[in-house]
């Protein structure tokens, strides 16, 4: 509805799975970090064989977040908390630490198609108990990002959407 031309809404999920079974884990759990986020985990579980659950929170105030509840079974698990976008990774940080604390998983590795990166996001991610965090090059990263952040480009597909365009091919195999 905001534009009058044909567009084409492309996804970053399908990079992101595949970069995750590339890496083999086991015992994986794919996790949102938020009810928002639930068909998103969806998608990612999907290819990866994997069951989902979900981080309970709600919000005192903006950009806090206090984590009420965790439901699904992650005790021993790898855990992917999945979402659109990282801002200043309140959000992220929390749930990633409830995850190992209160719900017993053994690594938690996040990853969105956004990395905002705003103001104390860096230090958080550092501080918490994420292993990684994989983001897709949609926003150039800031000098100093740390040393768990994992950059995906977005390229190839961008690439291959025009080029199905271009030859009139339909672009919806890009998501699978």
């Amino acid at each position: 509805g905001y534009f009058d031309i044909p567009v084409d809404h492309l996804i970053g999920m399908p990079i992101l799975s595949k970069y995750f079974a590339a890496k083999g884990l086991e015992d994986v759990v794919v996790v949102s970090p938020d009810h928002g986020s639930v068909i998103r985990a969806r998608n990612m579980a999907q290819p990866l064989n994997a069951p989902i659950a979900i981080v309970d929170k709600r919000r005192p105030e903006p950009n806090k977040s206090e984590i009420m509840n965790i439901i699904g079974d992650i005790e021993g698990k790898n855990c992917i908390l999945v979402d659109d976008m990282i801002d200043t990774a309140g959000t992220l940080c929390n749930a990633a630490n409830a995850l190992v604390e209160i719900g017993g998983a053994t690594e938690v590795i996040a990853c969105a198609t956004h990395g905002v990166l705003s103001g104390p996001a860096i230090e958080r991610i550092e501080k918490s108990a994420l292993k990684e965090v994989v983001i897709l090059d949609t926003i150039p990263l800031p000098e100093n990002s740390g040393t768990k952040i994992t950059q995906l480009p977005v390229a190839p597909v961008f690439a291959e959407a025009i080029e199905r365009i271009y030859q009139d091919k339909p672009v919806s195999p890009l998501f699978v």
